[in-house]
């Protein structure tokens, strides 16, 4: 039996059915939407088919990370049990959540010298990440002591590829990441960004592409070019989506044709609250095992 507990954050967006069959607890980031504060859980509070309606109906939204707080409470229970931990958080690229997760594990360690709690960078997000914990809570199966399971983790996180392309550019616009002007004219030419997280788990576009049709093969290209055997590729293939299920299911349709020896049919989850936020609809991406990311 296991002497610790695997956990991560609710932003590894897989479904909660996914993380309670391979034992992986989570703890929820939170979002305020036109006044009302809920948790990101998942999907289970308010709906993903709810939330994106109204971010496209023009719903304010703002996110925070989980508190120190928030991670000792989170943390206790499996100390009191007599459990160590193997946290993994949510890129530091992208979020500072990994300071608080290591003032509460340090906080913790004193009241329980005892005990052991890793405190681990994804340096990745969404179902990247959540690809990350399912392969993790398989290691972590197959023997694995708590040390040698956050030795394999910062070992082969940037292994895991992470490609993600965006339809509608109106919510790049509103944090920051392309200009107003960039965009009218990105969409008057159909130009739909690819873009993929580098070496320090930041979101980094790299591709202007015209038109959604060619963005899609574009990013099953990626896939071909970077995965573990290239056409052999024989590790899983998740896809998160944010309200584009078509777009989505015609990535899973081309990488489940181009790559026959897949472990199973391409997953499909959606982009969480956390990262649809700011992503908004029309975002598709995709994640699987490959070379290292370099940059």
């Amino acid at each position: 039996m296991n002497d610790y507990v695997l956990s991560c954050c609710s932003t590894a967006d897989l479904s909660k059915e996914h993380f309670e069959s391979i034992g992986v607890p989570y703890v929820c980031f939170h979002y305020i939407m036109d006044g009302t504060d809920y948790p990101d859980d998942l999907g289970q509070t308010l709906p993903f088919e709810d939330f994106y309606r109204l971010l496209k109906e023009g719903a304010e939204v703002t996110t925070s990370q989980v508190s120190i707080s928030e991670y000792v409470d989170f943390f206790t229970p499996f100390l009191e049990a007599g459990k160590d931990v193997v946290h993994v958080t949510l890129s530091s690229g992208i979020s500072a959540t990994i300071n608080s997760a290591k003032n509460a594990a340090n906080i913790l360690m004193e009241r329980y010298p005892e005990r052991r709690i890793y405190v681990i960078d994804s340096l990745g997000a969404s179902s990247g990440y959540g690809l990350l914990m399912d392969t993790a809570a398989a290691r972590r199966d197959e023997g694995l002591s708590a040390e040698e399971l956050a030795a394999w983790i910062e070992a082969n996180r940037l292994r895991l590829h992470h490609w993600y392309f965006s339809t509608d550019l109106s919510f790049f616009v509103k944090g920051g990441r392309i200009s107003r002007t960039a965009a009218v004219f990105g969409g008057l030419l159909e130009i739909c960004p690819l873009m993929n997280m580098d070496d320090l788990g930041r979101l980094i576009p790299r591709y202007k592409v015209r038109t959604k049709k060619r963005v899609i093969r574009q990013i099953v290209d990626k896939m071909e070019e970077h995965a573990r055997g290239g056409r052999d590729y024989d590790g899983k293939c998740y896809i998160s989506m944010s309200a584009c299920l078509p777009d989505a299911r015609a990535v899973a349709d081309l990488v489940e044709e181009r790559f026959p020896k897949l472990d199973g049919r391409v997953e499909i989850n959606y982009v969480g609250t956390t990262i649809g936020a700011h992503t908004g609809p029309g975002t598709v991406a995709l994640f699987f095992w490959g070379d290292e990311r370099v940059d």
